[in-house]
This record gives C-alpha cells, structure tokens and sequence, in this order.
C-alpha cells in the first residue's frame, strides 16, 4: 500500500476520523465497488465531507485498495516538483520562456509553449507532443517557488523518471541562474 500523503493525525484532525476508520466505513458503504465520482458522491452524501477531502480521502482509498497506483489519474500519470529558488522572477520566466536561455540549463529543450503569463505560469506541450507540463511561479521574498506538473505520462515507471528528470533539470535551472 502507497503511504497516505496526508497524515493520520492530520486527516483526524481535518475530518474527525483516522484513515482506518475512514477505510472501513467507506468499505461498509461499499465504496470498493464504486468508480472515483461513485466514491466521492458517497463522501458527500453519506458523510457530508467537504469538496477537498471527498477527493484526499478517494484517492487515498483508491490507493489502499489497489485501485489506483502513485500518480496515477484518469488520463494517465502525473507528477510534482518544486524548487526555490533564489533569483527574481523575470529571470527565472526567461530562462524558461526564452529558447536560447533554455538550451543552457535544460536537458530536452525543444518543447512548445501553448500559454504564458508572463512572470506568473506557462502551459507547455512536452517534447514527446503528448505529455503536458505546467509551470508556475510563487516570488516569496528574494526568493521564487518553480512549480511543476508534469502529466498525461503514460505509466508509473514513466512518472518516476519524469520526477528524477525534474529534480535535475530545477538544480540545474538554479546552477544557471547563480
């Protein structure tokens, strides 16, 4: 079973329930029957749980019951990473914006960018023309979060490969603007 990304003492906390207790209520309700909105609708209607937890405590259970793997979506697997980085923002947004700044720092830097704003995020196609790769931009302070999703990949081996390649390509980022 995938650890909850959510604590124990935390989903207690949040909801009232343990995650054991949660488990074998939903699995009283017969959630392990349901798809995900099946599930959900159950969180709301039986145990009037709010809109953010109905989905924690579905793709927990999913997880725990072998319904769903790590990173796993509807559309196929996606992953997470951030980074913060000291630099400004404008100069973190070029180095991604700009194809020539791009080359200097990233591994695979041909990919298309379908949406910007500036300074803030861009939606971008991946290299491979199917994946896709948001990324935003959080200043706090001197510093600047980078945020990534990178989805629509195609299986979990991918997504821990995609997680690896991030890890690296957000050092490198940082490298290049120092």
């Amino acid at each position: 079973m995938t650890e909850p990304q959510v604590s124990n003492d935390a989903i207690k906390a949040k909801t009232g329930k343990t995650w054991e207790e949660w488990f074998s209520l939903m699995d009283a309700a017969g959630c392990s029957d349901l798809d995900h909105k099946g599930i959900v609708a159950v969180l709301h209607k039986k145990f009037q749980v709010e809109d953010w937890w109905q989905q924690m405590i579905t793709v927990t259970y999913e997880q725990a019951r072998g319904k769903r793997l790590l990173h796993q979506r509807p559309d196929g697997y996606q992953i997470s990473k951030s980074r913060t980085i000291s630099a400004k923002a404008d100069e973190i947004f070029n180095a991604w914006e700009d194809p020539s700044k791009r080359e200097k720092w990233l591994a695979d830097p041909g990919f298309t960018i379908r949406k910007s704003t500036q300074n803030r995020t861009l939606r971008i196609t991946w290299i491979d023309g199917e994946t896709s790769l948001d990324v935003s931009f959080y200043p706090k302070g001197d510093n600047v979060q980078v945020s990534l999703n990178h989805s629509k990949l195609t299986d979990p081996k991918r997504a821990e490969e995609m997680k690896a390649y991030w890890t690296l390509q957000l050092e490198h980022l940082e490298n290049y603007l120092k």
